[in-house]
Order: C-alpha cells, then structure tokens, then sequence
C-alpha cells in the first residue's frame, strides 16, 4: 500500500476541519505511527487528557494511516500542519542522521529497568538529542522505549546462518540496513503499510518489530517463527513544531511540558509485563508460533558483527555522531554501575 493512498479523503477532511477551527480556538492536533490502544496511542490520550484536562485546550489525535505513512505525518509536521508528532529514529534518521544510533545492536541493556534508567538520566537523551532535533525545526518533548526487539521470519533464526537469503524487512533506515546485512541477511526497506502482505507472499522473509506490535499488527499470522535476539529496544521520541512550540504563552509552554511528561509516566507504568502479555495472547491465538530465545553463546554469534554498524554509524555522522556515542556509552556505564 502506497502512503499517498493511505492519505484519505476522510483524513484529509478531518485535518482541514481541524485547522479550519484552530484560529478560533485552541484546537491542537497530534499524529503518531501506531493503532489505537498501542503504546504511541496510550501517551497520545494520556498527553490529550493531561490538556484537556488542564486547559480550555483541545487536542485531535491522527493514528496510523489516518495522514499517511511516518514520512508523510513528519513533513506536515515540519511544514505546520501538525503541532505535535510521534516519530521512532528508524524514520527520524534520514533527517536525523545521528537518531540511528538506536540501531547500533547490542548498544542497549536487556535489563528494562537499566534502559528505563537510562532514559531518565542519560546526558545523550535529555541535553544532545533536543539540540539535534531543533535544528529540524522539531521540539524534542520525550524520548522512550516501547519494547525489546523480536525478530520474527518463515523458519527459527539461532544464528548468523539461519539469516542466510533471509530478505529481512527493515525501516526506511540506513543503519538498520546495515545491522540485517551484518547479521548475514538482506535488508529489504518497506513502509508499514505493506509489510504484513509482504510477509504474506513472501516478498519478504522476516521483520523486527517489539512484542506488542508484532500481536497487534497480526505478523506472527504470516511469520510465525519468533526469535528474541536481545539486539536492541524500540525506540519513539514525541516532539512538537518549534515554531508552533515557541510562539505559545509561558504558560503553555509548562502545560505541553507537564503534559509530556505525565504521558511518559503514564507509559511506561503501561509497559510494564506487556510484552509478556502479548505474547500470551499470540500464543493462545496460533499453534503455528514457535519462541526462541538465543542462549549466551548464540547471541556472541552476533554480538561479534555489531562493531562494524558502529563504524558505519560514525561514518555516516561524522564528529557529532561520534561525540553522541561516546556520550551515550558513558551513560550506558553508569548505568550498569548503578545497577551492580
């Protein structure tokens, strides 16, 4: 499916009605790249009811498909049509190179209570990521993690090997790309829309997405075999137009803020055993569903060949990349310290 298809009569309807109301009133619209009651949905309604709640404001939220694939809800953000937006790095890092570094396998901890830590206290995520994005002309309101990464694909992956001829489903993502051809497979860049009919036909093999996606969107339908490779954690950030963002009143400058962050809390409460949940409930859903977990000595498998996407991460960014990395590893430490 094609985004410009996605982009409805009835979308478009609806964001004109909406823009058309927003010089009488306060009415602020929101998009994001998920269905209604996922993760990105659960911080968008706890970020409305925190507005609308505190203010004489009024919030319309766009799901997935509503305006268009990520790409399209990103420009009409950056060209004002949207006030808010919520963007993974997999789509953010072809205007933001340097948010691909959450595609470097094996950067992150599997510990969620050491990557939600980190989300809270890292220099990386709350001083050097707002400077990059408002250089896009974005206001960056929160970075946080929706889940574990889980590889699902047509047979069980254990290794490298299995990876072999495999046309793995990535993002719109250099980086991404770079992680699947050093795990051995070929990187196949698809926008949502089409990958569960990609799977279906066998366009491509396999695809990453975190647990409760993989349930909600039905994959585990077409591409049964689930492997937890423990190589990263999916990422979103939620930001605003920033001169949407820098024309507001102090006052609701603090209530966007206030808003955010009582969805960041509101979300991460939410996470908490959902993808255990999930899983659950796909398991209960088919008999075709295989689980494999990677033991320590499969998982070195692969934690050998992540070196070489760090290179490539720091190539395609050049001295501010490299700076983020360095930063975002320092953190990584003092997190594992805590933790010890």
């Amino acid at each position: 499916m094609k985004s410009q298809k996605l982009l409805t009569s009835a979308g478009i309807g609806a964001l004109m009605v909406g823009m058309s109301t927003a010089a009488m009133a306060d009415n602020w619209r929101y998009a994001h790249e998920e269905y209604e009651g996922d993760v990105q949905d659960v911080f968008a309604v706890a970020f409305k009811d925190y507005i609308e709640a505190n203010s004489d404001h009024s919030l319309q939220i766009y799901r997935f498909g509503e305006l268009g694939e990520s790409d399209d809800i990103m420009e009409q953000t950056q060209n004002g049509i949207l006030q808010f937006v919520n963007q993974s790095p997999g789509f953010t890092g072809a205007l933001i190179p340097e948010a691909q570094i959450f595609f470097i396998p094996y950067l992150m901890p599997t510990d969620m209570n050491q990557v939600l830590e980190f989300f809270d206290e890292s220099k990386a995520i709350n001083e050097m990521f707002p400077e990059l994005y408002a250089e896009q002309g974005l206001e960056l309101l929160q970075m946080y993690p929706e889940g574990e990464m889980v590889v699902t694909a047509d047979e069980p992956i254990t290794s490298p090997a299995d990876f072999e001829n495999k046309k793995i489903r990535t993002m719109t993502n250099p980086l991404l790309a770079e992680t699947y051809s050093a795990f051995g497979a070929t990187p196949t860049p698809l926008p949502w829309g089409e990958v569960y009919g990609g799977l279906q036909t066998g366009i491509i093999d396999g695809q990453e997405n975190p647990i409760f996606w993989i349930e909600s969107g039905g994959l585990y339908e077409v591409s049964p075999h689930l492997t937890f490779t423990s190589h990263g954690w999916f990422t979103t950030a939620m930001m605003a137009n920033q001169d949407f963002f820098e024309g507001l009143s102090d006052e609701d400058k603090e209530l966007v803020r206030a808003a955010s962050d009582a969805a960041y809390d509101h979300t991460i409460e939410h996470i908490q055993g959902l993808a255990e949940s999930s899983l659950e409930k796909i398991q209960a859903s088919s008999d075709e569903v295989t689980v494999t977990r990677l033991d320590d000595a499969q998982i070195q498998a692969f934690k050998e060949r992540a070196p070489q996407v760090e290179e490539e991460f720091v190539d395609m960014t050049g001295e501010s990349g490299k700076e983020l990395l360095e930063q975002f590893k320092a953190d990584l430490e003092a997190v594992k310290d805590d933790a010890e």
